[in-house]
């Protein structure tokens, strides 16, 4: 028992094994004293090689790199084998995970100039068509721009409350711009990729990457919004899977902003990404097409800040009238629903957009909507803005517009003849005089009769209106003698009135 415990003590140390061990270490200390005069020959390295040092830790993660060798970002891809120009790929990818804070230039400025050349150097490779997007690829692209892009905004300190970039505001520049261009060219180089594998891409460019794609349409950089534009408009073209997603996605945007918020800088641009969709529209319009213009695009007439993206409003409700004529007596109800009664710029808008909207619409939809219309429109003759009277003058110089009044004659010009009456006696602006003068003569052109027998019923009409006045006056003058003929009495704590004996025989 005894023999079997010294045998597991350890043996002793012999004076040749000691003297061996005093060789080697010997031996080491002359390598570590080499090692620490190379160290200080090497301080005058550049700071490049430096960077590659202190980020290495980010280069390679173990769940992107599984199967994947091992290859040091700083190499550029004309320095290795075609073999490892895929794992340098991925390698500089992972690298380029590694986000900065670009508010202060000084901070880190040797690292930011590292990844920076790191992603020109990719967009280059992906451009020149030598990469080969394996799944560990497209998933290291995805985690790039994820963990670049993606971010909370910073929350609005403008004192404007309608969101967006007016003409008072300068719009807001993001500092990391120059990192976050050259991860913007990099996925769309990926998305137009020729041999892109859509299936494997779809596991990774899933549905949560797209909505947090389109939350960044809320960035307060034109540039990068402008990009986001194009990025999304390639993403609807390619994974058709993706379309009814974003479709749906961009209609809560538009809800939440029209019903809710008020606030969002990216309506024009998704506009404008929906002007080419809607176009593409396959007929017969589908339910969920046509709900998308009753239910968002119409309502975006209501904030205040239609005129940021209103050209783009416009471009799509034309389309979708160009697709189906039915649907322009739903538009211009919807126009008449959201009729701004005192914002007159927003006004001017309204009528410019109705003028496009009447040029497309048929006889029989405008008869459903023209009493209500031309009501609306008969105001905006009387308008005291002299832009928006002459604005609406102008309406009868456009020939299709012109050729629907005059089918409709003897409903239309009852509806409008007093308001130009009116104008011709009572408005302050000369130009709006003429224009007056010029409807009332193509009126008169198109239907003299009619002209006349509107202009005896408003002539019966105004001395009617006339004596109800003067009944009014007589009224108010009794009332006015009836009342200075009460004398109130002041008593403890309350005032009596007491009528004089003349008035209560009167009463009686």
């Amino acid at each position: 028992m005894l023999k079997k415990i010294l045998r597991k003590l350890p043996k002793k140390v012999t004076k040749s094994d000691s003297s061996d061990s005093a060789r080697g270490e010997s031996g080491n200390t002359t390598s570590f004293g080499n090692v620490f005069q190379c160290t200080n020959v090497g301080s005058t390295i550049s700071s490049k090689l430096n960077v590659v040092k202190r980020v290495s830790s980010v280069v390679f993660p173990s769940s992107m790199n599984a199967g994947v060798e091992a290859v040091d970002p700083c190499l550029s891809f004309k320095d290795i084998s075609n073999t490892q120009k895929q794992s340098l790929f991925i390698s500089k990818l992972n690298l380029c995970c590694k986000v900065y804070d670009m508010s202060d230039l000084d901070k880190n400025c040797a690292e930011q100039d590292f990844k920076r050349q790191t992603l020109v150097d990719l967009v280059d490779f992906v451009s020149s068509g030598s990469v080969k997007f394996t799944e560990p690829a497209i998933a290291a692209l995805c985690k790039m721009c994820a963990t670049n892009l993606f971010r909370v905004f910073p929350p609005k300190y403008r004192t404007s409350t309608i969101g967006g970039e007016t003409d008072d505001e300068e719009p807001m520049f993001d500092p990391a711009w120059s990192h976050l261009q050259v991860v913007y060219d990099l996925l769309l180089q990926f998305i137009n990729y020729n041999s892109l594998d859509l299936k494997v891409a779809i596991k990774h460019m899933d549905h949560a990457f797209v909505l947090r794609l389109l939350d960044l349409f809320d960035s307060e950089d034109p540039r990068e919004r402008d990009c986001l534009k194009t990025i999304l408009h390639r993403i609807y073209g390619k994974f058709m899977v993706h379309r009814p997603f974003i479709r749906k996605s961009v209609s809560n945007i538009i809800y939440r902003f029209v019903f809710e918020t008020e606030r969002h800088n990216g309506i024009a641009e998704l506009l404008e990404i929906f002007g080419s969709v809607i176009s593409g529209f396959a007929l017969p319009l589908k339910e969920e097409h046509i709900l998308f213009l009753c239910k968002a695009l119409i309502p975006l007439h209501k904030p205040k800040s239609v005129g940021i993206y209103h050209q783009q409003l416009t471009y799509c409700v034309v389309q979708f009238i160009d697709k189906d004529q039915r649907l322009a007596s739903s538009v211009l109800k919807g126009l008449l629903k959201y009729w701004p009664l005192t914002n007159s710029q927003k006004e001017l808008m309204f009528i410019s957009e109705l003028e496009e909207v009447l040029e497309m619409t048929s006889m029989a939809e405008f008869q459903k909507i023209m009493v209500p219309l031309f009501r609306r429109i008969s105001c905006c003759l009387n308008s005291s803005h002299y832009q928006v009277a002459e604005r609406a003058h102008l309406l009868w110089n456009n020939e299709h517009i012109l050729n629907l009044i005059t089918q409709n004659r003897h409903v239309i010009l009852p509806l409008v003849f007093s308001a130009l009456v009116n104008n011709t006696k009572n408005h302050w602006n000369q130009a709006v005089l003429n224009l007056t003068q010029n409807v009332r003569k193509t009126l008169s052109q198109m239907d003299e009769d009619l002209v006349l027998t509107c202009q005896r019923k408003f002539e019966e009409e105004d001395s009617g209106a006339g004596a109800a006045a003067e009944r009014r006056r007589i009224t108010w003058e009794r009332v006015e003698a009836d009342a200075k003929s009460v004398q109130p009495v002041v008593g403890a704590d309350v005032i009596v009135p007491v009528r004089s004996p003349a008035t209560c025989s009167v009463a009686c």
